[in-house]
Formats: C-alpha cells, sequence, structure tokens
C-alpha cells in the first residue's frame, strides 16, 4: 500500500509538473499548503470523539492526495474528451464538469472510506440483540465522528493536490500573459497575478472546506449503515451519502459557471447552510451521547 501511494505522488507530480512547469509547481504548492493546517487541526479535534489511531488518518490523507487525485485527473481527462466528441463542445465540456467530474472524484475519495470504515461492520447493532441502547448510543456517535473525519482527511488531501494544480496553473498563465504584454522590464506587481489571486481566494480562503464537505456525505451515509439496526436503512444509507455527495459537488461545479452575482448567491444560500449544519453535526458527534456519564477516571 505504502509502494503504491508513493508511485501514485510520483505520478501525480510528474502529471502536474507538465500542465504547470517547474516555477508554476513550486507556487502553487506554497499557496496550496496554507489552507491545510486549519483543515486538519478541525479534523483532529473531531477526532477526539472518533478516537481513530494516525496511521488510519494518514492512510485516508495520502490516498486523497495522491491516488484519488491521480485517479480523478486521468479518469476526468478520458470522460472530457468522450462527451467533448459525442456531444459536442460545450455541451460536452458542461456534462462533463456537472456531472462526471462529480462521479469520478466523489467515487475516488469514497473508495478508501469503505476500506477504513468496514471494521464498524463487526460491531454493528443488531435489532433486538446485541449492545445495550448506551452502548448503541456510543457506537453511533463515533461511527459519525468516524465517517466525517476520515471522509475530511481524504478530502483535505484530494483537495490540496487539486489546489496545487489550479494554483500552478494559473500562476504560469500569467507570467505567460504578462510576459506578452510588458516582458521582464518591469518590475512585477500584484496586478500582474489577477488570475492567481482569484484562484487562491475562492479555493483556498473562501472554500477550503468545500471537498470536505462533499465528501461528509459519504462518510455519514457510511456510518449510518454500518451501525444502523434496520436492513432497509443500512443498505440505502450508504448510496444515498453518496449520491447526495456527487449532487452537491454538481450543483456547485455548475454554479462556478454562473456569474459573479449567481455564484455568490449559490454559496450563501447553499454551501454556508450546509456547511453549518456539518459543523453542527460534527459538535453533537464530538460529544458525549445524551443522557450518558462520563467515562470514570482511572484510580492512580
Amino acid at each position: 500500500m505504502v509502494l503504491g501511494l508513493a508511485c501514485c505522488a510520483v505520478l501525480m507530480v510528474r502529471l502536474v509538473q507538465r500542465q504547470t512547469g517547474t516555477t508554476g509547481l513550486l507556487v502553487g504548492l506554497g499557496l496550496a499548503v496554507l489552507p491545510v493546517p486549519f483543515v486538519l487541526a478541525a479534523l483532529t479535534w473531531l477526532n477526539q470523539g472518533a478516537r481513530l489511531p494516525g496511521r488510519r488518518l494518514a492512510l485516508c490523507l495520502a490516498w486523497g492526495s495522491c491516488a484519488a487525485t491521480l485517479i480523478a485527473l486521468l479518469a476526468n481527462g478520458w470522460a472530457g474528451s468522450w462527451l467533448t466528441a459525442v456531444q459536442g463542445g460545450q455541451r460536452g465540456q458542461t456534462l462533463g464538469a456537472e456531472l462526471a467530474t462529480p462521479l469520478i472524484e466523489e467515487t475516488a475519495k469514497g473508495l478508501v472510506l469503505l476500506a477504513t470504515m468496514l471494521p464498524l461492520h463487526r460491531r454493528r447493532p443488531r435489532r433486538g440483540t446485541g449492545p445495550s441502547p448506551a452502548a448503541r448510543a456510543r457506537l453511533r456517535h463515533r461511527a459519525i465522528a468516524s465517517g466525517l473525519v476520515l471522509s475530511g482527511m481524504t478530502a483535505c488531501g484530494f483537495a490540496f493536490t487539486e489546489n496545487v494544480l489550479y494554483l500552478g496553473r494559473a500562476f504560469t498563465d500569467d507570467q505567460q500573459q504578462r510576459l506578452e504584454s510588458i516582458g521582464l522590464g518591469l518590475t512585477p506587481s500584484l496586478r500582474d497575478y489577477d488570475d492567481t489571486v482569484h484562484t487562491f481566494v475562492l479555493r483556498a480562503l473562501l472554500t477550503p472546506f468545500a471537498h470536505p464537505l462533499f465528501t461528509a456525505l459519504t462518510g455519514l451515509g457510511l456510518a449510518v449503515s454500518l451501525t444502523c439496526a434496520g436492513r432497509r436503512r443500512a443498505r440505502l444509507a450508504a448510496p444515498a451519502g453518496w449520491l447526495a455527495a456527487v449532487a452537491l459537488h454538481g450543483v456547485w461545479n455548475a454554479a462556478a459557471g454562473l456569474g459573479t452575482h449567481d455564484f455568490l448567491a449559490v454559496y450563501a444560500l447553499l454551501m454556508v447552510p450546509c456547511f453549518a449544519a456539518l459543523a453542527g453535526l460534527a459538535l453533537w458527534a464530538r460529544g458525549r451521547p445524551h443522557g450518558l456519564p462520563r467515562p470514570a477516571t482511572a484510580a492512580r
């Protein structure tokens, strides 16, 4: 597994470098890493309720930043080319961004959640037997917290690598336009890098939790599926969570093609409330189940 992830990392660096150049890669890397500590700090705080081992968190982070991004980059390129050839240029690009890309990316991120959350299946409560109500409540809280933490780690890694690519591209484009317009004689200013600044503000400042928000729906679906006593709900929860993640991701990608005012409206009316709801759920999952006593402190 470690060797496979290392190979994916090397391939991703090479693929990103081909699209951004070495300077663009380094600039994108330096800018993309800035929001990562804040996201990781929030997930580490939430993990106090999930109590997941560090190696599992590292696996999800590495999968998201290396394997999932490699799968998405290759599959998105193939799907985009196929849709453009079949549906035409504009319609093919629209279908690729709003349908194919969310489906591919959320599936790639969700694969590692299956591997890391399926061990909870062995502790799944059964109706009429098994753990007490208090134990079920603790298991449900921990499963939901685990789903949020693992999905957040995966999406954090994915967003980081994706930001390196987009920021590196933006910087390279700005640099090329500057060379074509004013050459090397004048001292560069911030105005010469409008696209880079715009990309950084949008992806790193306004929406650092966008990918964690999408993938959290998959994690929540898996958590409900693995801890729900009813078989029908257990079978439907995981696919429903994944479909919700794909749908929200698709709506967000569609909003990116709208004008500034419409985009900000979608951001304020959809993304902010969804994130607030997720934050509230995280607070609930991190705390102990209602009515249960605090764990006894071991005698010294």
